[in-house]
């Protein structure tokens, strides 16, 4: 696929920086917005319609917001190659609906770690969820797009605004740099665990 209309986002975020007008611009470009937690609480706020990732997956936020999008609804809109039949026909079966943006930043750990925090306190700063999307939609970058940062609302915002949706060669350069990002994310707390006693 070349040109990705959008139609469809996951936007949680920990930096919100830029989130309600990047919503609100999405909204009136006809997209549906799925999100969780503060993420939904703030677009709600500034008076934008948002689905509840509960209401996708059917089922609560558990373990104290440990597991929210972990579940195949979420994944297999995220994962599903909107060129192969067979994978179309298998969300059909399901019952599952495709997403096309997918709009993540991590929770602050080195925040976290600079605060002198206790392991075990540190730990819950270890976001999960956020790097599984980012992967996961980085590597289906032929059939959606990843946004890791609000520095690159406004280019997603010039993609959709000139072109009607977003070309595969920007498509695939955000997930080089989600990559990279969730790799020096995972270095960051390898470290940490490194050098702290448990």
């Amino acid at each position: 696929m070349n040109l990705l209309p959008v139609k469809r986002a996951i936007l949680s975020v920990t930096d919100k920086t830029g989130l309600a007008d990047f919503g609100k611009f999405l909204i009136e470009n006809g997209c549906e917005l799925v999100s969780t937690g503060g993420t939904k609480a703030m677009l709600m706020e500034a008076g934008l319609s948002v689905t509840s990732v509960s209401d996708v997956t059917d089922f609560p936020e558990i373990l104290g917001g440990r597991v929210k999008t972990l579940h195949p609804n979420i994944h297999g809109g995220i994962l599903a190659d909107k060129d192969n039949e067979g994978h179309m026909e298998t969300l059909r079966e399901f019952g599952i609906e495709t997403f096309d943006l997918i709009c993540v930043n991590l929770y602050n750990f080195a925040e976290a770690a600079n605060k002198g925090l206790g392991l075990k306190d540190a730990i819950e700063q270890i976001d999960i969820g956020g790097p599984t999307m980012l992967r996961a939609t980085a590597k289906n970058f032929h059939s959606i797009l990843v946004v890791p940062s609000p520095e690159f609302y406004p280019r997603v915002q010039k993609e959709i605004t000139e072109n009607g949706g977003i070309s595969l060669e920007f498509r695939k350069e955000m997930a080089a740099l989600t990559f990279k990002l969730v790799s020096e994310y995972d270095a960051m707390i390898a470290t940490y665990l490194a050098e702290n006693d448990a």
